[in-house]
């Protein structure tokens, strides 16, 4: 099987974003209904979990030792990627605005490329350091510029704790596994991440809340099942399955940039399916997160040139 190419990743890494993005609008009617959302993350996480078992089963084909091959990547995947990732940003948004929370949790890409810069030692190409400069500044103008506010020191930990379990997953994501599959990868991280958000859940450590009522769905009565089903499918299993599948083609770095378009994804639909405003300094913000992602991009493809072929 040959190597799957660039083009390839792009179009699954934005297959991610724009699934992640579906999330909010989905998410949201359960919120209102009386949903916490750590009890919405679990029921979301067990429910993708189980879409993607099938799959995992199929793709597997009797090779289930390459499970156990995987097993750190999966746990690292599950515990830290889903699981840690999730309690932190909601222990977050309960001290916090929720834009601030957002808006440290996606300087993820800013800490990988610290990170490979402490490691490595080399200062990193201009154009990646334009490119974060970008990147960061459009999310700020997507996110919204009250974000940026003196908080409580305890939320502002948790969300950076959110955004390293962030790099982490891009990281493991990017890794090769093993042969595992990223459908695989996805199906069990997800599964394994339930018991430790559902143990949270019940330690009382962060609100465990849910309704089975109908719920308003974009102005009608729909029952509860209907949004969770939407977010699980599309906004969970899909949206990690190709985004670990992008990670592993086009590398943490850039994956974890093209990311970012997952607010302005998210502030779309908000748009179209809530009726959300939309400004014309989230459609700037979203201009220049394209233009920290061509940045980093140039950058991997100055460091990756086309083989000359004989």
């Amino acid at each position: 099987m040959g190597t799957p190419s660039k083009s390839t990743g792009l179009i699954a890494a934005a297959v991610s974003f724009i699934s992640f993005g579906t999330s909010g609008a989905f998410v949201k009617p359960l919120l209102e209904a009386g949903w916490s959302p750590a009890a919405a993350v679990t029921a979301r996480a067990l429910t993708a979990g189980l879409v993607l078992l099938p799959f995992v089963i199929v793709l597997m084909r009797g090779r289930w030792t390459l499970l156990w091959q995987a097993r750190w990547p999966v746990l690292g995947m599950g515990l830290v990627g889903v699981a840690v990732t999730q309690v932190l940003y909601f222990a977050a948004i309960q001290r916090i605005p929720v834009a601030t929370a957002l808006l440290i949790e996606f300087l993820a890409p800013l800490i990988l490329v610290g990170f490979t810069w402490a490691v490595s030692r080399r200062t990193p190409a201009p154009v990646v350091l334009i490119g974060s400069v970008l990147a960061v500044g459009g999310l700020v103008l997507v996110i919204g510029p009250g974000a940026i506010q003196a908080v409580d020191p305890i939320g502002l930990a948790a969300a950076f704790g959110a955004a390293i379990g962030c790099s982490v997953y891009f990281v493991i994501a990017a890794r090769p596994n093993n042969g595992l599959p990223p459908v695989a990868l996805a199906g069990a991280g997800l599964l394994l991440a339930v018991p430790v958000l559902a143990l949270v859940g019940a330690t009382g450590l962060l609100p465990f809340t849910a309704t089975f009522g109908d719920v308003p769905l974009f102005g009608t009565p729909t029952a509860w099942w209907v949004p969770l089903l939407v977010v699980a499918v599309i906004g969970t299993a899909l949206a990690y399955a190709s985004g670990i599948t992008a990670s592993g083609i086009l590398g943490s770095r850039l994956a974890s940039f093209i990311a970012l378009l997952e607010v302005v994804s998210a502030s779309l639909f908000a748009w179209l399916l809530l009726g959300e405003g939309l400004s014309p300094l989230q459609l700037l913000g979203g201009l220049l997160i394209l233009g920290g992602i061509a940045s980093v991009r140039a950058e991997r493809q100055k460091v990756e040139p086309v083989p000359v072929h004989a």
